[in-house]
């Protein structure tokens, strides 16, 4: 069975796929990856129909090495990353060698990076899902020291593929729908909210982002509002006027009034804005949202075509003897017969 051996840990540093969907009824959240893009991006340049369970690392990466050849993909927040002596490129597959040390440092740009392997890591399932969920006391954070067994790579000699950086990593402009407590913000309230540019706080983990402002956005709160559902997305407004954005950790109760809902395309923008990132919000209609939920879906169907094979320099190149460097070679004497 090949191992994963994690020789330094940061931090922070999780176990997660896609996460536990239809289970809100029971209080449980999704979890799973901050950035669930990030592990449709290891699956196309892995070569998988779907992402499998990977490393997530909020801000710092760790030391790490496997006891079978395996190849990784690196994607999401781009961060410093060593093979031994030579820096890989982020958002691309590489081959690890058993022995080898793989050492991922600091986010570069945004939150979260990930680390995925060809086999995927194969810790038991619970309600089926690796995810780790710190909230709901499932897993724990990765330590020092500890081995997290892998499954084998079928095709330890596929090409190095890499995919184009995504610009999500920076902050930006963030697409919210109407919600059932969105009339309960006056007019004016909303037009405001909509033209103030938001930083991203310090106070900030896979529950929720609060987002920073001079301006503060009161709600016309009946007295007695009782608690409701929540969701993923959800932006409360807590009682000093300014905006969380509910993330993968959320509750599933809660009391505060929601202006309105980010959609699903545009949280991984919310999950990656690093500290100051300046965030601003733009209402939609369910319309407009339900057709950038079908492009976001053809998107990362997409993701495989759009891999492509890295163009390296030889001389950077550690396992060189790997690869078959001459094809078609013959003895010469081919047009004799």
């Amino acid at each position: 069975m090949t191992e994963l051996v994690i020789h330094k840990s940061s931090p922070g540093l999780t176990v997660q796929d896609l996460g536990r969907t239809g289970l809100t009824h029971l209080g449980l959240s999704r979890g799973g990856a901050a950035d669930p893009v990030a592990l449709y991006e290891a699956a196309a340049l892995l070569g998988h129909r779907q992402p499998l369970a990977a490393i997530e690392m909020a801000g710092f990466g760790g030391t790490f090495e496997v006891t079978a050849p395996t190849r990784i993909a690196l994607t999401g927040a781009p961060m410093r990353v060593r093979l031994g002596s030579k820096e890989l490129r982020w958002n691309a597959s590489h081959l690890l060698e058993a022995g080898e040390r793989l050492s991922i440092g600091a986010a570069e740009r945004g939150t979260y990076g990930y680390l995925s392997f060809a086999g995927g890591i194969e810790t038991p399932e619970v309600m089926g899902s690796r995810s780790t969920h710190g909230v709901a006391g499932i897993g724990a954070a990765l330590a020092t020291g500890a081995r997290l067994p892998l499954g084998p790579d079928q095709d330890t000699g596929a090409s190095a593929l890499g995919l184009p950086l995504d610009t999500r990593f920076s902050g930006g402009e963030l697409r919210y729908i109407a919600g059932p407590q969105t009339a309960l913000f006056a007019p004016e309230t909303r037009e405001r909210f909509e033209a103030t540019t938001f930083a991203r706080s310090v106070m900030a983990n896979r529950q929720g982002v609060r987002l920073e402002a001079e301006a503060r956005f009161p709600a016309q709160t009946p007295e007695g509002l009782a608690s409701d559902f929540i969701l993923e997305g959800d932006l409360q407004m807590t009682g000093d006027g300014l905006p969380y954005v509910l993330l993968n950790e959320c509750q599933t109760i809660g009391g505060y009034p929601r202006i309105g809902t980010v959609i699903a395309a545009d949280l991984p923008v919310v999950a990656q804005a690093p500290l100051g990132a300046a965030l601003r919000f733009r209402q939609i209609t369910l319309e407009e949202a339900d057709r950038i939920a079908a492009a976001q879906e053809k998107r990362l169907k997409d993701l495989r075509r759009r891999a492509k094979p890295l163009i390296r320099d030889p001389a950077t190149i550690h396992d060189l003897l790997r690869y078959q460097l001459i094809s078609g070679v013959t003895a010469g004497d081919d047009l004799e017969g």
